[in-house]
């Protein structure tokens, strides 16, 4: 992302903790919960991610069993959303609207996911169209997100995959361990804060959908809201 969305400190203020770690920790929690309640209601599908769908359609094709034409068709979903979302953001000028607007985008694929499963559910039949158009609604606003990190906002680590997030606190942490300075301290609590948003993200999420159902995807669809509005107001760091 660009300067032009930053927020501004004034003159010799470094903005605190929370204002740099604020928009990835709610972007991970977003990307915990959602991954969460759709793999829970949606018999195992992922939608934050494709490689856990990968690995699950592989399974199902050497093992036996149902539900792999819905993992696999959320290959070309996936990459077919990311080559639009591409698109536009090329014909845009001003990256913070873009961003904006992607989360707009987000939110709202958000809410078609949470209305669909709430006319939908339960799912029981892992190969049932309605489970997969449900699915994919929630894969398609992740697939935006995805996109936007890749760049838009390309210095904010992954939000949806931790794998890189957690090998990154594991060098941060040897770095700290070698020589504790302010600096290494600080690379610390933000990578950590990465992997402790998604975490908690993932249990709330879960949590939420055992009590609510669909309905838990609301303050997490929110939530985006919230970052458009930083980001229509370059106020997303």
């Amino acid at each position: 992302m660009t300067d032009a969305n930053n927020v501004s400190p004034a003159a010799g203020q470094i903005p605190g903790f929370w204002a740099q770690c604020r928009a990835p920790v709610l972007l991970t929690i977003v990307g915990g919960a959602i991954d969460t309640i759709g793999f829970i209601a949606l018999l195992g599908f992922f939608t934050a991610h494709v490689t856990g769908n990968l690995v699950l359609a592989g399974a199902a094709f050497v093992k036996g069993g149902a539900g792999l034409w819905i993992k696999l068709g959320a290959i070309p979903l996936f990459i077919a959303t990311v080559m639009l979302t591409k698109m536009w953001i090329d014909r845009c000028s001003q990256s913070h609207k873009t961003l904006g607007w992607l989360f707009v985008a987000e939110a709202m694929f958000l809410a078609s996911f949470m209305l669909a499963g709430l006319q939908l559910e339960p799912f029981r039949d892992p190969n049932a169209a309605e489970l997969a158009l449900t699915g994919g609604l929630g894969l398609i606003a992740l697939a935006i997100r995805n996109t936007a990190s890749k760049t838009l906002i390309k210095h904010i680590s992954p939000s949806t995959m931790m794998t890189g997030n957690t090998t990154q606190l594991g060098i941060d942490l040897s770095n700290y361990v070698r020589l504790p300075s302010r600096e290494n301290r600080q690379a610390v609590l933000k990578s950590g804060s990465i992997i402790a948003g998604f975490v908690a993200g993932a249990f709330l999420g879960a949590m939420l959908y055992m009590h609510i159902g669909f309905w838990s995807v609301l303050p997490f669809m929110l939530a985006v809201l919230y970052l458009a509005s930083l980001s229509f107001h370059r106020q997303f760091i």
